[in-house]
């Protein structure tokens, strides 16, 4: 892979069977602090507050700043359901970070999470050769879903004034779990 990735690759629109991914925007502020108001979505997030409207601003704002920033919206009803972001791109080791992630409850334990992550993916991939994860160590519903998509765990190590576990993908990984993934769909072992 050469050069540099293009205009918009880090918010680009991805849609999968059940979800539209789209670049956030100023207007998306008070449905996607409707799903970010319930206090246990961050129980184990570093920032246990960030149901808190003025907590939230911050985030709101760090993610429009960002330029990564995607809303996450289910297909069949047409509601905001979360959102997720690309960060950290490093041009010359052709990585990139997938974070600041937060789903609604009821997208919770199913295949939410993993079809948004996947196309989130295939899309870095057209171009990274890592992705990588940084999570609270805490939080173990981010680090049990990012360990399911086949990220490994690197090093735990303070990031931004706190400790964070990082996981990194490979893309010769992410290619046998995405095989992995389409046989078991496809009822093979």
């Amino acid at each position: 892979m050469a050069g540099a990735p293009g205009e918009g690759f880090l918010q680009p629109v991805l849609e999968g069977p059940r979800l539209h991914l789209r670049p956030l925007r100023q207007e998306d502020f008070e449905p996607l602090y409707a799903v970010a108001s319930d206090p246990l979505v961050w129980e184990q997030h570093p920032e246990p507050l960030r149901y808190r409207r003025d907590v939230f601003e911050g985030f709101f704002a760090g993610a429009m700043a960002s330029r990564g920033a995607l809303l996450v919206l289910d297909l069949e009803s047409a509601r905001v359901i979360g959102t997720s972001r690309y960060y950290d791109l490093d041009e010359p080791g052709h990585e990139v970070a997938i974070g600041y992630t937060f789903l609604s409850r009821d997208f919770w334990g199913g295949v939410t999470n993993t079809e948004m992550k996947r196309l989130m993916l295939e899309h870095a991939f057209t171009w990274a050769e890592a992705v990588w994860f940084h999570v609270g160590p805490e939080n173990r519903r981010s680090r049990r879903a990012v360990e399911k998509l086949g990220a490994r765990l690197s090093r735990i190590a303070p990031r931004g004034g706190r400790e964070t576990v990082f996981y990194r993908l490979e893309r010769a990984d992410f290619v046998s779990w995405r095989a992995t993934i389409t046989d078991a769909a496809r009822g093979r072992p």
